[in-house]
C-alpha cells in the first residue's frame, strides 16, 4: 500500500544532468540526499569532478551508486592548482572508468575566474574539449561571461556529435542557434530563477524542447524566491570536518547556517521553466529526461545497455 502510494506521488521522472555530490559540504549526507531525490522523482545524477583532488571520490561514487554517472574534468577555478601530470591522470581515470563522461570543464571571466589567467584556462579547456571529442563522450561546460570565447573555440574543434552540456545556462537567446548547431544541450538550474524574467523567458523560448536538460548543480544554485523549496542547511564548520551534518527544516530561516542545494529541488526549476514556456511540467520533465538518457547512453555507459 505504502509502496503504491509512493509511486503514485511521483508524477514525473527527472535526471540531474550536473551536480557535485562529492562536495565536502554535503558528502557525509550523500546517501540521504540520493534517497530523498529518488523519492521525489530525480532518478539519475551526473556527478562532476572539478580537480585532481576529487576525481577518485567521483569514481568511487560511480561504483557505489547505480544512479550516479561519474564525470571527470578540471574546472577553470582549479587550473592554477593542476599538477604537471594532470592530463595523464585524467586519461587514466577515463581508461579505468568506461562509464564516465567529461566535466566539469570551462571558461570563466566572472568575479572568481578573473583571478585565474585566462590564457591558461583556454589551454586547459581546449585540451579537455579535444579529449571529449576523441573519447566520444558528452562534456559538461561551465561558462561565465565568456560565451563569445566559448563559441569560437567550439567552432574550431566541433561539432560534437556526442553532445555538449552548457551547464546552468544563462546565456543570451541570440547565441542559442549557434551552440545548438554544434551539438549543445542547455541545462537549467536554480541560478535561472535569479535571471531577469523577460530575458530568461526569451532565452528559454529560443531553446528546442529536445535540447532542454535540468540540473541541481548541488550543493550550489539554490533556487531563489521560492518559499516551497526544500533547503539543505549545513553548518559552515561541516566543510572543515568538525562535526556531522544534519538536514534541517526551513522553518528556522534565521538559523546561522549556510543554505545549500540538493537534487530534489530540480522540481522547483522544472515548475519555473514549464510556467515560462506554458507547457505541462509532465511533458517537459519527460522530454528532459529522455534528452539526458540519450546523451549519457554512449558505449560503456551505465545506460547504454538499456537503449
Amino acid at each position: 500500500m505504502s509502496a503504491c502510494g509512493k509511486a503514485a506521488a511521483v508524477a514525473v521522472r527527472l535526471f540531474d544532468a550536473h551536480c557535485h555530490l562529492q562536495d565536502q559540504r554535503i558528502f557525509a549526507v550523500t546517501p540521504q540526499i540520493i534517497r530523498t531525490a529518488i523519492d521525489s522523482g530525480v532518478l539519475l545524477f551526473a556527478v562532476n569532478g572539478v580537480s585532481e583532488k576529487d576525481w577518485h571520490i567521483v569514481k568511487q561514487m560511480g561504483e557505489q551508486y547505480p544512479s550516479v554517472i561519474p564525470c571527470f574534468g578540471l574546472h577553470p577555478w582549479f587550473v592554477a592548482e593542476r599538477s604537471p601530470e594532470w592530463m595523464r591522470l585524467l586519461r587514466e581515470f577515463f581508461a579505468e572508468t568506461p562509464s564516465a563522461a567529461v566535466g566539469e570543464i570551462g571558461l570563466d571571466k566572472g568575479s572568481h575566474g578573473r583571478n585565474i589567467e585566462f590564457s591558461q584556462q583556454v589551454e586547459v579547456f581546449r585540451q579537455q574539449l579535444e579529449l571529449a571529442k576523441e573519447l566520444e563522450r558528452p562534456v559538461s561546460i561551465h561558462c561565465v561571461r565568456a560565451f563569445g570565447d566559448l563559441l569560437e573555440i567550439m567552432q574550431c574543434i566541433g561539432p560534437f556529435p556526442a553532445g555538449v552540456i552548457l551547464h546552468s545556462f544563462m546565456g543570451s537567446a541570440e547565441m542559442v542557434p549557434a551552440f545548438t548547431q554544434l551539438g549543445s544541450y542547455f541545462s537549467f538550474s536554480g541560478f535561472l530563477t535569479s535571471m531577469k524574467t523577460e530575458k530568461a523567458k526569451k532565452m528559454l523560448k529560443s531553446v528546442s524542447i529536445e535540447r532542454i536538460l535540468f540540473e541541481s548543480d548541488a550543493p550550489d544554485a539554490f533556487p531563489k524566491s521560492h518559499v516551497n523549496s526544500s533547503s539543505l542547511l549545513v553548518d559552515n564548520s561541516i566543510a572543515l570536518g568538525h562535526q556531522s551534518p544534519e538536514i534541517l527544516a526551513t522553518s528556522a530561516p534565521n538559523f546561522p547556517k549556510e543554505e545549500l542545494n540538493h537534487p530534489a529541488n530540480i522540481q522547483i526549476v522544472l515548475n519555473y521553466v514549464a510556467k515560462m514556456l506554458d507547457v505541462s511540467k509532465e511533458r517537459l520533465a519527460e522530454a528532459s529526461y529522455q534528452n539526458a538518457i540519450h546523451l549519457f547512453s554512449y558505449p560503456g555507459s551505465k545506460l547504454h545497455a538499456e537503449i
